[in-house]
């Protein structure tokens, strides 16, 4: 049991590094942190691997939703971030005479 809670702790890691990149590429291009249409594919794909693996599919879209609020608030963590980074940017080159 530590052996797969230590599995699924780290494998959340992995997911989120890889949302992060994503989120970042996302604030780059300007585009939406939550995407409904994609977020609704996925939990309907979670709900059939659920059921295949014996679990509660409502379980599974409980966890679901819970890592995607996660994903968007960091998605959304980094456009404030970036936004931050580019008025800083902009008030430097001001006070450089720019």
């Amino acid at each position: 049991i530590d052996r797969l809670d230590a599995m699924m702790v780290y494998t959340l890691g992995d997911r989120f590094a890889h949302t992060r990149a994503i989120g970042k590429l996302k604030a780059e291009h300007g585009l939406q942190a939550a995407d409904r249409v994609r977020e609704e594919r996925l939990l309907d794909r979670l709900d059939s691997l659920a059921v295949d693996a014996g679990v509660c599919p409502a379980f599974t879209r409980k966890l679901a939703g819970f890592i995607m609020e996660e994903v968007v608030r960091q998605h959304r963590q980094l456009v404030n971030d970036d936004s931050h980074h580019k008025n800083n940017d902009e008030k430097g080159e001001e006070s450089n005479g720019r």
